[in-house]
């Protein structure tokens, strides 16, 4: 099958051709129809295969249908996305596949000034994507108006309910119209995503390319055992004596993430660290110098997980691994995208065969062990417990998704409680984004926020 055959017009089949695409991946070739049949849809992908233009093309193409006029900060369809990066990835999806089309997008979130973007709002667009906290601070200070939305999807749902965004999410479906097509996408399932669907959703269409929680097939998977007082040394070896040149590279917290990056420089390779602490430019120029191949290695917390789009991203690399299994899905998820294949080495101390173990278990594989003549395992050193991080203050691979049990009304922590109009009157001033903000929800705990 190919594009020409899905329903979309000429002018966002000439932007497609632009890019080189001649055939939909499987989520965009069941996707894309559904949409164009204004249905709802709860669809499941892999991450790497294709989704968001699996929504963006359709939801341009219906956009293109009719045009209603519109009152003052008024817009068409809203996309919302955990992440900044995230939602920047979504916004030049939609530019790129839009470029002929006459409609307006713009991004928000945090961590950046927000009269530019209120600006744009003023000028008038059809289509927002946006983290929540953002969103909610515009709306609290009366520069958007979803009463007239048509369209609504909620992106990486999953991670959007890890990061602790339930309750803002809650406060932005009350804002929307009963009468509109709403699709979520989600790399994994559970529970709580199940009942999302339910209150958002009206007899949805489920789509799902691969077995649930799943690792794609595309991606080589091993594990090398090492001492946790090794793993700097191993890792600078391996990457050395290999000649890597681009590797993503996972912590547990952003101090391990800027102290791993630290080591790297010092042994001649060159890295920089993206995290929650970071200034919005800090992450997009590290980012763009990774791409680029300015800087070999890309040392990240889990905030990037959903936010880095790399087609032929070759390694990815578990410095620590995550603390809930699902996360290590995300993380090696970054490579072997789009048909390419790709290599996710994890390297694990004695303290993390618990959550090796919950890992092999939700993939439903029990990964490769692979040994370096010089790294064996020290049998006298003993588990310790692991505090920091997502679903942190666990035991040893206690595995619990972040914020399970915590989440009450108070479970945002430390001044992410207060109310949308204070979060409004304060958002000129406020240097961090909405994704400092999803970490701190995490845990409720200002001392394992710090230390993400």
């Amino acid at each position: 099958m190919s594009f020409t055959k899905l329903g979309l017009s000429e002018p966002i089949l000439k932007a497609i051709d632009e890019q080189g695409y001649t055939t939909p991946t499987p989520i965009q070739a069941q996707a894309i129809p559904l949409v164009l049949e204004r249905k709802d849809v709860l669809a499941g992908a892999q991450t790497g295969t294709g989704k968001t233009a699996g929504f963006t093309l359709p939801m341009l193409e219906l956009l293109m249908q009719n045009k209603p006029q519109l009152k003052k900060y008024q817009i068409r369809s809203l996309v919302l996305t955990p992440t900044r990066e995230l939602a920047a990835q979504v916004h030049e999806s939609i530019e790129t596949y839009g470029k002929y089309l006459p409609l307006r997008s713009t991004v928000i979130f945090g961590g950046v000034g927000i009269n530019p973007q209120i600006a744009k709002i003023k000028k008038g667009v059809d289509i927002i994507i946006a983290t929540p906290g953002r969103l909610l601070d515009i709306i609290s200070q009366g520069f958007l108006d979803l009463s007239c939305l048509e369209m609504f999807v909620l992106d990486e749902a999953d991670r959007m309910l890890d990061m602790g965004f339930v309750h803002d999410i809650k406060k932005v479906l009350k804002l929307l119209p009963a009468s509109k097509q709403s699709l979520l996408f989600s790399a994994t399932f559970s529970k709580e995503i199940k009942q999302l669907a339910d209150n958002l959703l009206d007899t949805p269409t489920l789509i799902e390319v691969a077995r649930r929680n799943t690792s794609s097939e595309m991606i080589s998977q091993s594990v090398h055992f090492v001492d946790k007082g090794k793993k700097p040394e191993l890792l600078s070896h391996i990457i050395g004596s290999n000649n890597w040149t681009q590797v993503l590279v996972f912590t547990r917290t952003k101090h391990g993430a800027n102290k791993l990056t630290k080591k790297l420089e010092f042994d001649g390779i060159s890295a920089a660290a993206i995290h929650g602490n970071k200034s919005q430019g800090a992450r997009t120029k590290a980012l763009a110098d990774f791409k680029d191949g300015s800087i070999r290695v890309l040392v990240a917390t889990d905030i990037a997980a959903r936010g880095i789009d790399i087609d032929q991203l070759p390694h990815v690399i578990n410095f620590e691994l995550p603390n809930v299994p699902e996360d290590y899905v995300h993380r090696i998820g970054r490579t072997g995208r789009a048909g390419n294949e790709g290599e996710a080495l994890s390297l694990v101390c004695v303290d993390e065969h618990d959550l090796l173990k919950n890992i092999q278990k939700l993939i439903k594989k029990e990964i490769k062990v692979i040994a370096i003549d010089g790294y064996d395992v020290d049998p006298s050193i003993k588990a310790e417990p692991i505090q920091n991080g997502r679903g942190g203050g666990q035991k040893r691979g206690g595995g619990q998704r972040a914020g399970q049990g915590q989440r009450g009304g108070n479970s945002r922590g430390g001044n992410d409680s207060k109310s949308s109009n204070q979060r409004g009157r304060n958002s000129n001033n406020r240097s961090r984004g909405d994704v400092s903000r999803g970490d701190a929800r995490k845990q409720g705990t200002t001392n394992r926020s710090r230390n993400r």
